[in-house]
């Protein structure tokens, strides 16, 4: 027997100007311009320029168009919305400045590392039976330069997907050419096959220290990577300056020939979305210029909307037209809004993290970073986490110490003697500084550096600063052993 029920639910939804807002804000200003761009293609009435007086906005069009099918007017936002932007990496260090606000970025690009072996294999006396092998060989090779797949199994992909028969002898003979292109050290099996090759097409090869490198490499590979010094000192019988000389050439050496990245060379840039400069002595934040573009609602659109909207003639193909210029005219205003409502949130987190973390931003000294989490970010702008996170995680401030992400002045605390909490970014400096001043001859264990901190009043426990350690890409003591 079927009932009928009643139920009251109390639930959320999003607005579409809510919608476009969120969209809005999680876009990096590096992206924001095409952003713009694409909502001033779909959308006739979104205008570039800046708003002119007595301009009419949104307030001032008639609400009282009667239509009967009510569907009609509801503007679609998923219509003017694109795709979430994802956030960018921010790799390495550049510097912004006002000249360069109209330039275009340039995208650095070359060859694939696969075409530039491909291109070296072309050159090879080799017939096609054996240039079959070798690109075969090239298709197997790492990002970072290596083959790892076994040779045997290469055989058998050869045999079953182009039908040509080898054996082991063959292949070796073509992966030995193969390892004699640029870059060297290219299509090693394992890190001390590409250490060898680096080695022997070195000039000089009658130098003795070349030739105790190899002996090195060759016969005490697994000593040299776990520096234990002495056991190479007797076991290829040279002195310790020799083996000093010898480390020193073998380090130098690619360890990744391929540049461990997917085979092509790019060159990343940051663009920051603020600019903090010193001001009398006083640091102040600005919005990078692009995140401000002139953006205005087309007046011709609204004296169109306004000539339709007073017709007396009210037929269906009118209503359809006044109601698709309403439309285009909404969508322009709520953009322009959620653009201005973006600089405002975003100059709004800027100023709570510089209030925050003044005393870095006056010296740009690592240490003097306070604990920080979203949350207490959002209690200081009356704003959801959700909200603080959008910012932070895209977003970078150009300072005269660097550009940093806004990601890099949130950090957790660690206790200290007196009771205060401090950044563990003050933490991990202190740890890098100790590790630097080391004797690196008896490099310091992490139950060393426990005793160490706590000396200085930081209360952790071992595990941490070996996490630490790790995120710092600092090795364990034994393999920053030197001589």
């Amino acid at each position: 027997m079927q009932k009928l029920n009643l139920n009251q639910v109390l639930s959320q939804k999003l607005s579409p100007q809510q919608i476009q807002f969120i969209k809005l804000l999680q876009v990096p200003t590096a992206e924001l311009e095409a952003r713009v761009e694409e909502e001033l293609e779909i959308n006739p009435a979104l205008e570039e320029g800046k708003e002119e007086n007595g301009e009419q906005n949104e307030d001032e069009i008639p609400e009282n168009f009667e239509d009967d099918n009510k569907e009609e007017k509801d503007l679609n936002i998923e219509e003017y919305l694109s795709d979430d932007y994802s956030g960018y990496k921010m790799q390495g260090d550049g510097n912004y400045s006002p000249d360069d606000e109209e330039r275009e970025i340039p995208l650095s690009s070359a060859t694939s590392l696969h075409e530039q072996l491909i291109s070296q294999l072309n050159f090879l006396k080799l017939d096609d039976h054996q240039k079959i092998i070798g690109k075969q060989l090239i298709g197997s090779i790492e990002s970072d330069g290596y083959i790892r797949r076994d040779l045997e199994a290469i055989i058998n992909d050869l045999a079953f997907s182009q039908n040509v028969e080898t054996d082991l002898d063959e292949v070796e003979e073509v992966l030995r050419k193969i390892q004699n292109f640029d870059p060297a050290g290219i299509a090693a099996r394992n890190l001390q096959e590409c250490l060898i090759i680096q080695l022997e097409r070195k000039e000089h090869q009658e130098d003795a220290r070349i030739q105790k490198a190899l002996r090195v490499v060759n016969d005490c590979f697994d000593e040299f990577t776990k520096k234990h010094y002495d056991k190479i000192l007797k076991k290829c019988g040279i002195d310790e300056e020799d083996l000093k000389e010898v480390i020193h050439m073998i380090i130098r050496l690619n360890p990744k020939p391929g540049g461990g990245s997917d085979g092509m060379l790019r060159t990343q840039y940051i663009l920051p979305d603020f600019i903090l400069n010193n001001v009398n002595g006083k640091p102040e934040i600005s919005l990078n210029a692009k995140n401000a573009p002139e953006l205005r609602v087309s007046r011709s659109y609204s004296e169109m909307f306004e000539a339709y909207d007073k017709s007396d003639k009210k037929d269906k193909k009118l209503k359809e037209t006044v109601s698709f210029v309403k439309q285009k005219l909404d969508a322009a205003k709520w953009f322009i809004d959620a653009i201005k409502q973006r600089q405002q949130t975003l100059l709004k987190t800027m100023h709570a993290i510089l209030d925050f973390q003044y005393e870095f931003f006056e010296e740009g000294d690592e240490t003097k970073l306070k604990p920080m989490i979203l949350k207490d970010i959002a209690e200081r702008i009356d704003m959801d986490i959700s909200t603080v996170s959008r910012v932070a995680n895209s977003k970078a401030v150009q300072t005269e110490f660097g550009v940093f992400p806004l990601k890099y002045f949130f950090s957790e605390g660690i206790s200290t003697e007196g009771g205060e909490d401090v950044s563990n970014r003050e933490v991990k400096s202190v740890l890098q500084k100790m590790v630097d001043k080391e004797d690196k001859r008896k490099p310091l264990s992490d139950d060393k550096l426990v005793k160490l901190l706590n000396g200085k009043g930081y209360n952790i426990a071992r595990r941490t600063v070996a996490k630490y350690r790790e995120q710092l890409q600092i090795p364990v003591a034994r393999l920053r052993k030197e001589l």
